[in-house]
């Protein structure tokens, strides 16, 4: 898979333009923030590390994030017990991931701006606010609604109608989740950076952006693909 960047591009564009690097450039102590209007390149050999590697690490990265295009007419004619592996593997597993990274830049950054930009001490509490409910959220699903609905077939009616009511539950938690991102993209005009915003600023506004879309997906495959084959 081509990259649009290389290890020539500055260490700035490339978590412009592919914000889950920053991860790894944290990792390897390579400032993409106030030091990263320098080549990658140049920047790693000043760190001794060893180039070819890192772009093979970034490889993998965009890979992962950037190669697999949701197809939604699979999904339709696909299995529960397919789809129900799909949510988990590829929405559950990347959003524990991502809220796990994501959250150190966000305290970060409301620390050290919250005092001219107040906007971002509400970002804090709501990504937190978010945080909390998609974690539960996503460990309720697993553990107790996914297996239940694969069971629904060969359960009475009363435990059927148990069931539904999760359902129902999980409905509403996908709603103030939607209500928090709503928040946060208002708040934030659009997940729109001010001129004065350091390149982590900037980094946090592109990656909640990024959070809303893969949480928007996730919301698609449950509540109108995969629960509706039990509530029809």
């Amino acid at each position: 898979m081509n990259m649009p960047f290389n290890e020539n591009s500055l260490v700035k564009d490339i978590v412009n333009l592919f914000p889950q690097s920053s991860d790894l450039f944290k990792r390897n102590r390579l400032d993409f923030c106030c030091g990263g209007n320098r080549p990658l390149a140049e920047a790693a050999d000043d760190q001794n590390l060893d180039v070819p590697a890192i772009m093979a690490e970034l490889k993998e990265l965009y890979k992962k994030h950037n190669g697999n295009a949701e197809d939604m007419e699979v999904w339709t004619q696909t299995g529960s017990s397919e789809l129900i592996e799909h949510i988990k593997n590829k929405y559950h597993r990347e959003l524990e991931e991502e809220l796990t990274m994501l959250s150190p830049y966000v305290t970060k950054v409301s620390k050290v701006h919250g005092d001219r930009h107040a906007e971002l001490i509400r970002v804090y509490e709501l990504f937190y606010e978010l945080k909390k409910d998609l974690l539960e959220h996503t460990a309720k699903e697993e553990a107790t609604v996914f297996p239940l609905l694969l069971q629904l077939d060969s359960v009475d009616g009363e435990q059927r109608n148990e069931i539904l009511a999760e359902i129902t539950e999980l409905e509403k938690e996908h709603d103030h989740a939607g209500s928090i991102l709503k928040e946060l993209r208002e708040i934030t005009s659009d997940f729109t950076p001010p001129l004065d915003a350091c390149g982590t600023y900037r980094l946090v506004y592109k990656r909640l952006e990024t959070l809303e879309a893969h949480t928007f997906m996730h919301v698609h495959l449950e509540n109108n693909i995969l629960f509706p084959r039990y509530t029809a």
